[in-house]
């Protein structure tokens, strides 16, 4: 029996285009999940080991539906292997019930492993570039005290407007607006 399995990372992406595909490819089932492929717990990894028998194959839209790494995308196949289960990735033409098959998946896998890694070392390269250039990442850092108090005075006494007290201060206006809510909270509390 062909079982299909498809994956898509978060809950608003759909899996249509993966259930048509695994459809059209013979399989009988096709098994879900909506979770990032870096989560280890996936309720539908679960479910496919078992329900998959010997004899039965795998049918796996991409081979990063089934995991994110080599180390991930090794060890299903020594499971597969191990319950004398075949798979076969649509997108890679990888058929692991032939002995050529076998051979692809593992180049597809170091393949994509070492694109992964490229990609990680071009982005700390870039990072450490931009560093270097005098920029800051992330997220902003929060006024002190004495600003926080300057933003909600200047809102309050109206002869600003908010759009300039935000670019004087270098905050958004829900900032701002937080900053006044804040500030009123604590008046009532006192």
């Amino acid at each position: 029996m062909r079982i299909g399995y498809a994956r898509v990372s978060t809950a608003e992406q759909n899996l249509d285009l993966q259930r048509d595909a695994l459809k059209a490819a013979g399989c009988e089932k096709v098994i879900t999940d909506k979770a990032s492929g870096t989560v280890a717990a996936r309720p539908g990894l679960e479910k496919l080991k078992e329900q998959l028998r010997a004899g039965d194959t795998l049918v796996v839209w991409r081979l990063d539906r089934l995991g994110r790494s080599l180390r991930d995308l090794i060890g299903w196949m020594t499971y597969l292997e191990d319950e004398k289960v075949g798979l076969l990735s649509l997108h890679e033409a990888i058929d692991t019930t032939t002995t050529s098959g076998k051979l692809t998946f593992h180049l597809f896998g170091a393949l994509a492993e070492f694109e992964r890694n490229l990609i990680q070392e071009r982005t700390q390269a870039g990072l450490t570039a931009a560093r270097a250039r005098g920029k800051k990442g992330g997220r902003p850092t929060a006024l002190g005290k004495d600003k926080r108090e300057l933003a909600v005075r200047l809102y309050h006494e109206n002869q600003m407007p908010i759009a300039k007290i935000c670019t004087m201060l270098g905050i958004s206006k829900p900032t701002l607006y937080a900053y006044v809510r804040a500030d009123e909270a604590a008046e009532k509390a006192a």
